[in-house]
């Protein structure tokens, strides 16, 4: 059995949407590149304690709230870890490097994995997915596309995931190569979810398996270099979505909704089930944008939606 070294890690995002890197010192292992903040647990603490003591002696910032986020198995030539990874939502205190290591906050956009060891590749490409997910509500004609991808351009939306419930696959797969030509006029990345057959057709962005199609599934359906999404209910489809290399998971529903027979999770059985994943974890279900600060208290990565981004009169 292999043996992993058990790494605690944090990753600390500002309201600028730039996240709390340091420089490795040229003296050691992988030195020279960036890193996330954190180290080894030791043998008689927990994986928070470690967390909080590492925060603690490298950055003199005493945390207050995190949420589990992903884990990742990494082997290296000499040896092999486990990053525990932990989004933080609230410290006390100002970061800085009290080991004499360069601290700075970066921009998520410009993050290369190249300037990082390769063990933190998963944990960008999970923090550059945004914190909101929009859905889109059916729509009667391609004419209302335009308008909705305006609406989410002024609420500076990048990613949606593109669904349409009344449309056939080739209806579907017809109006969603229409979409991505509107959508790059907003700056816009499409999530197909439809008929995974057609999904190489489409050039999307990414796709999002509905939790029958997920369940059908017996490996991940499409490159590592595109995102991959599911919606899950229940610990079982969570295990399944892990199981199959998901990028994220939309869990739902949080709150009531007639969707689901007024059947909700609420906000107690999300955690318990957001912590189970090893994965970005979207809110879905009575929730909006005014809901992430709420949503991340109770371990969600993001929140998603269908009519939270628009007034009546824009649906």
């Amino acid at each position: 059995m292999q043996n992993y070294i058990h790494v605690a890690v944090g990753v600390i995002v500002n309201e600028k949407d730039e996240v709390l890197i340091a420089l490795r010192p040229s003296d050691k292992d992988q030195g020279g590149l960036w890193e996330f903040a954190g180290g080894k647990k030791e043998e008689t603490e927990t994986i928070e304690l470690a967390l909080e003591r590492e925060f603690a002696e490298e950055l003199d910032i005493k945390l207050k709230s995190y949420f589990p986020l992903l884990k990742i198995k990494h082997s290296y030539e000499d040896v092999s870890v486990l990053l525990d990874v932990w989004m933080i939502t609230d410290y006390i205190g100002t970061p800085k490097g009290l080991e004499g290591q360069r601290v700075e906050w970066r921009s998520l956009k410009s993050l290369e994995c190249i300037d990082f060891p390769a063990a933190n590749k998963k944990i960008i490409r999970s923090i550059k997915l945004p914190k909101f997910l929009p859905i889109t509500p059916d729509l009667g004609d391609l004419s209302s596309v335009k308008k909705i991808f305006k609406t989410y351009n002024k609420q500076q939306i990048e990613l949606v995931q593109f669904r349409q419930t009344h449309l056939n696959a080739n209806e579907y797969l017809s109006w969603f190569k229409d979409a991505q030509t509107i959508a790059k006029e907003y700056s816009i990345e499409l999530i197909f979810n439809g008929d995974i057959k057609n999904v190489d057709l489409s050039e999307a962005s990414g796709f999002h398996a509905n939790s029958r199609r997920l369940m059908q599934m017996s490996q991940r359906p499409i490159v590592r270099d595109k995102i991959f999404g599911a919606s899950c209910h229940n610990l079982m489809e969570l295990k399944k979505a892990m199981a199959l290399d998901a990028d994220y998971v939309s869990l739902s529903p949080v709150l009531e909704s007639s969707k689901y027979d007024n059947f909700s999770l609420g906000w107690s059985t999300f955690k318990k089930l957001a912590c189970e994943a090893d994965i970005p974890v979207y809110a879905l279900g009575g929730v909006g944008p005014n809901d992430l600060k709420t949503a991340r208290s109770n371990g969600s990565y993001g929140v998603s939606g269908i009519s939270s981004w628009f007034n009546r009169s824009e649906i």
